[in-house]
């Protein structure tokens, strides 16, 4: 039983996994703390406030609404998501296409007999091996 449970955790896959997860944990802190300490107040400073909306509410039938607190985890939530877009997925995005070109697409057609999508260079197909003519010349 215990055999079982190590050889599990020895995986490749949940030992990637589990550091994922503490690598993410500890860039949400760093990103949470730039959006806390630079962004935020610069909203602040544009909207003419302090850059903590907490105090804002109102008051309907004796009942207080604190739409500030919303307001301030809006605010957190849309610039750490425009922190991340702009300084995470777009240079990893561009960096990806750049040194990873794309590989070229193969055109494909169905089997005459099975109707199963074979690349158009193909003289077999892979699902019923039925023999096909090729459309494209095969250079040898």
């Amino acid at each position: 039983m215990l055999k079982g449970f190590r050889d599990f955790m020895m995986r490749g896959n949940v030992i990637d996994m589990a550091v994922g997860v503490v690598i993410g944990s500890a860039f949400t802190a760093v990103v949470t703390g730039f959006v806390a300490a630079f962004l935020t107040p610069l909203v602040g400073v544009v909207v003419g406030a302090a850059g903590d909306f907490r105090s804002y509410s109102f008051d309907v039938v004796g009942v207080t609404f604190p739409y500030g607190q919303f307001l301030n985890v809006l605010i957190a939530f849309l610039l750490t998501a425009a922190v991340l877009y702009f300084f995470v997925v777009l240079p990893v995005t561009k960096a990806t296409a750049r040194y990873l070109p794309k590989k070229p697409k193969v055109t494909k057609r169905p089997c005459p007999e099975c109707l199963t999508e074979i690349p158009e260079a193909a003289r077999r197909c892979s699902a019923c091996t039925a023999h096909v003519e090729p459309l494209i010349p095969v250079a040898l």
